[in-house]
């Protein structure tokens, strides 16, 4: 997401943008051991290291007799141990490492106008798993951003869905934050005498209890109803009517979140529903199953709206 905005700004500016290679399992290997490390810690010091001497690699290879980085308005980094990377690297090599302190005089303030002025994506994490892992639990926040579906779904607020908004956002447009209940589904499971059977949870689908038993006890317009928790079975046929499709069996299901609700609140009675709903290729007559694991929480989504 970051690199789309260096894309997008370097067009707008005029500037030729070299795309650096993304190491991400030599990254790993080469901060084994200091993932527990705090932000501005040794952790950091390896990241710096890598960047800055690519970056001066590359600046020799095109024959440039200075180079810095953007990492130097960062609120999150040390400026005193990019200044120290930077001058040792520029005593080896004779490259000047160009430093300002972008952040002083109203400078994170000027960033801030710099984003909103141009719907600049404004990440407010360290791109390292590690970082984000601690920042998320000193902030008791679901940690979603390591989280995609199995059938690429595009979910709420999630970096697919950003990714798309930042890709075609338009320049008339202004960027507001909505908040709402997000979700995630963690682990779905159905099976019948032990056997596992292929399954859809529909979103929003909850349940304190993680394993449920139980058998349809009636069937109403094509919807089972189980004798536990509330849990509701319908079937492909009946999905492919609310949904319009035609799907020919479970695992071909592909719906975006927006169709499921809809569905959801045409079986429902009520608008705020979390009620387990699973689609099956048909209403089962013997007893089953349930595994489930998901997550409600309070999440913000960005939104444009045109001025």
């Amino acid at each position: 997401m970051r690199f789309l905005d260096v894309e997008r700004s370097s067009k707008i500016l005029g500037i030729e943008l070299i795309e650096g290679k993304y190491d991400y399992e030599g990254w790993l290997n080469s901060v084994r051991g200091l993932e527990d490390e705090p932000e501005k810690g040794e952790r950091c010091k390896v990241c710096f290291d890598n960047r800055l001497s690519e970056t001066l690699k590359l600046a020799k290879k095109l024959g440039e007799n200075r180079f810095t980085t953007t990492l130097l308005i960062s609120p999150l980094k040390s400026q005193n141990r990019l200044l120290e990377i930077g001058k040792r690297l520029q005593q080896e090599s004779g490259v000047e490492f160009i430093f300002r302190d972008y952040r002083s005089n109203g400078g994170v303030e000027k960033q801030g106008r710099a984003v909103k002025e141009n719907l600049l994506y404004r990440q407010d994490y360290c791109g390292c798993i590690f970082a984000l892992k601690d920042q998320r639990e000193s902030q008791d926040k679901f940690m979603d951003e390591m989280i995609s579906p199995i059938n690429r779904q595009v979910l709420p607020a999630s970096i697919e869905e950003k990714i798309d908004f930042y890709r075609n956002i338009s320049k008339k447009s202004k960027i507001v934050k909505e908040n709402f209940l997000n979700y995630r589904l963690l682990k779905g499971k159905v099976s019948i005498k032990k056997e596992v059977i292929p399954s859809y949870f529909l979103f929003y689908s909850h349940s304190k209890r993680e394993k449920i038993s139980g058998r349809i006890e009636y069937v109403s317009d094509e919807v089972g109803y189980l004798n536990r928790e509330g849990v509701k079975i319908i079937s492909l046929e009946k999905l492919n009517y609310f949904a319009n499709s035609s799907f020919k069996t479970v695992s071909e299901i592909d719906l975006e979140v927006s169709q499921e609700v809809k569905i959801r609140n045409s079986i429902e009675k009520t608008l705020f529903s979390l009620s387990i709903i699973i689609v099956l290729d048909k209403i089962p007559t013997e007893k089953i199953d349930v595994e489930i694991k998901s997550k409600i929480y309070f999440d913000q989504k960005i939104v444009s709206i045109n001025c």
